[in-house]
């Protein structure tokens, strides 16, 4: 399971997984004792995820933002140019 989160499994002398001590970032992870510490690495890893989450969302957001403006314009031009061209609206 821990291998299809990314993370490399392997198991310790006593037989029990080991989640790895190596983040997807490159980052050291310690390995987790117990409930504790394997609480604390998934609410970790989970608010960096929805950190991540937020950024990518934010961008995503700011360049359909971005390109909503953008055709505002075009289509404020195409009106002008129609209007210089001598097209009336009645005509599309």
């Amino acid at each position: 399971m821990a291998e299809q989160a990314g993370f490399p499994s392997t198991k310790n002398q006593e037989g029990k997984a080991d989640l790895g001590k190596t983040a997807p970032t490159g980052d050291h992870v310690p390995d987790p004792k117990n409930l504790q510490d394997l609480t604390q690495y998934v609410q970790t890893l989970l608010q960096q995820m929805q950190d991540k989450f937020q950024v990518m969302s934010d961008q995503i957001l700011s360049r359909i933002d971005e390109m909503g403006h953008r055709i505002d314009d075009l289509e404020k031009n195409i009106t002008e140019l129609m209007t210089q061209a001598g097209v009336d609206e009645a005509e599309k």
